[in-house]
């Protein structure tokens, strides 16, 4: 399903600080086929919403994945927040994931997010990146090591992996890597990917190969999956973790780099994470993120599920723009779902998004969209099977 980009936005004013507003980016509104395909549907369950609700789906927050932090269990009450992210390491093995996802779905109430289950992720990709740890959790290789095996391999690996984390109460990883980098060589100067060993080979070919078999073995396992991060971070060499004035100066809009992420798209991945780089042969402006022109490079492939930031809660780069402006600028290059690591300027960013939707036409719409494409990424993983109140 095809977002469109016929809704303009009039009259918005620049936001303070050292950012402005950008252009809307590609916004899509569901089909009348969609919206009466059952009581149940995505659009039913969000239309059934309140807008407070509807502006709580749009953001992904950080609790340890040690336990589930009172903050946070707060704002899914207070703020509505339709999805979790679990952060840092967890090294016990299982008991300690499943309590926090326990409580966590605790907080799941009609008042709180009209019984919608919740998005419920971690970092599980392997190697250095690995959230989930000890007995009864695989130790998983880095990417550039699963890139060596045998597609078949990786997948029925993958499989293991995501049964695991499904048998924690973890619906969403944030993984597969789909970043290329070139070259062993590259990789040394390459902080972000290369460093780490995330990529899984340096062609967009066996990147290609080992994103697909990764998710399609997550998807086995009864556990969604974020190719990331678009257009890709396999050719810069800072980290937008870390360091501000991140550029890639190769990706193009036509770029074989960008192949692995079209092919998780067709794969069925749940979810596209965006970067925070700034790609100069794309729209040298602005960080991905916040760009329309990046943005719509993922909405002209039909992918229907929920774009994604990365973290723009504790991130250095985006962290140029004050918390309401990383929140507003994103949704409105057409990005659908915010995460934010550090809880402590949830209510900020939801706010900004909150009293737009309250004030102007557009910025409701833009908000019923984001929110219909969160739940249809819930609804892809089958999430809203024993949870719609519509």
């Amino acid at each position: 399903m095809r977002r469109s980009s016929t809704m303009i936005l009039a009259g918005v004013a620049s936001l303070a600080a050292g950012s402005t507003v950008l252009a809307p980016g590609a916004h899509a509104a569901p089909t009348a086929a969609t919206q009466a395909a059952t009581v149940c549907s995505p659009y039913a369950l969000m239309k059934s919403m309140t807008l407070q609700q509807r502006v709580g789906q749009l953001f992904m927050v950080g609790t340890p994945a040690t336990g589930a932090s009172s903050q946070v269990l707060d704002q899914i009450t207070d703020y509505h927040v339709g999805n979790v992210f679990l952060s840092g390491r967890s090294t016990s093995g299982t008991a300690t994931p499943a309590r926090t996802t326990a409580a966590l779905r605790s907080r799941v109430t009609a008042a709180s997010t009209a019984k919608t289950p919740l998005f419920i992720a971690t970092d599980q990709e392997g190697g250095a990146v690995q959230v989930l740890q000890g007995s009864g959790f695989s130790r998983i290789p880095a990417a550039l090591t699963q890139g060596s095996w045998s597609p078949s391999t990786l997948q029925s690996s993958a499989t293991t992996w995501a049964r695991q984390l499904a048998g924690v109460g973890v619906n969403l990883n944030l993984a597969p890597v789909a970043d290329t980098v070139p070259s062993a060589a590259a990789a040394r100067n390459n902080p972000p990917i290369g460093v780490y060993q995330r990529e899984y080979g340096y062609t967009s070919y066996k990147t290609t190969d080992g994103s697909t078999a990764f998710l399609r073995g997550m998807t086995a396992g009864n556990v969604g999956s974020t190719t990331k991060h678009f257009p890709g971070l396999g050719l810069v060499t800072a980290n937008t973790d870390t360091s501000y004035g991140v550029h890639d100066r190769i990706t193009t809009a036509s770029s074989p780099y960008l192949n692995p992420f079209k092919a998780d798209i067709k794969q069925g991945v749940t979810a596209v994470m965006m970067s925070s780089a700034i790609y100069d042969k794309i729209d040298p402006s602005t960080l991905a993120v916040f760009s329309t022109k990046a943005v719509r490079l993922v909405t002209a492939t039909g992918f229907a599920g929920p774009i994604m930031t990365d973290d723009v809660g504790n991130a250095v780069q985006p962290g140029r723009w004050p918390a309401a402006n990383r929140a507003v600028n994103s949704l409105y290059a057409g990005v659908d779902l915010v995460l934010t690591v550090n809880p402590s300027v949830l209510p900020t960013m939801y706010d900004a998004i909150l009293q737009r939707a309250q004030t102007d036409p557009w910025w409701e719409s833009r908000v019923e969209s984001a929110a219909w494409h969160v739940l249809m990424g819930k609804s892809q993983r089958g999430l809203l099977a024993n949870g719609c109140t519509a």
